[in-house]
């Protein structure tokens, strides 16, 4: 099964960035996994989607394939604000549902705070309702993110292996439930 994973910060030190990289590194044993870090995207503000199976600029058809191709998504986003990025917003809208369409998705949020970016994660699932995608029912949300992990996306705090390995295990039962039933 293709996962992808975007990680949604646009910020050069982002901790939302350490988090999806752990679960890349967790995920990569079992199946394929496409990480796409939006600070490398470099999209513009979306006007109506332009990034189609059919249509897509030339320097975005690297991007186009692996979202196409994806059988399911992570969303990691840090909380700005009491809502999700902005740059994840942008990079979702650049395509249309047909992307997310039955696909599961799980949503992560990220935050130095110590309510994780809960605030965004509920924002979250009302979008991946509203792209007709599946979401995870159950959600990783990271307190202190910045604590658990190194800038290379190393866990320094191990008590939080129960937590993503609790989630995960939610997360791959569905998204390896709706591949099988395709």
């Amino acid at each position: 099964m293709n996962i992808v994973i975007l990680s949604g910060s646009a910020r050069q030190h982002s901790m939302t960035h350490r988090v999806a990289v752990y679960l890349q590194q967790q995920l990569q044993t079992q199946h394929q996994i496409e990480l796409i870090d939006l600070r490398e995207a470099h999209l513009p503000p979306v006007e109506i989607p332009f990034i189609t199976e059919e249509k897509t600029p030339e320097q975005y058809l690297p991007l186009r394939k692996k979202m196409f191709a994806a059988d399911a998504f992570l969303f990691v986003t840090p909380e700005y604000n009491g809502g999700y990025s902005a740059a994840m917003k942008n990079l979702i809208d650049h395509f249309p549902k047909t992307a997310y369409i039955r696909k599961a998705i799980g949503i992560v949020t990220a935050s130095d705070g110590l309510f994780g970016g809960m605030r965004a994660a509920m924002q979250m699932q009302q979008l991946v309702c509203a792209l007709f995608g599946i979401p995870s029912p159950q959600m990783l949300v990271v307190p202190q993110a910045d604590k658990k992990f190194d800038a290379d996306g190393k866990l320094l705090d191990e008590t939080f292996i129960r937590n993503s390995d609790n989630f995960l295990n939610e997360y791959l039962w569905l998204a390896e439930s709706l591949y099988k039933n395709k």
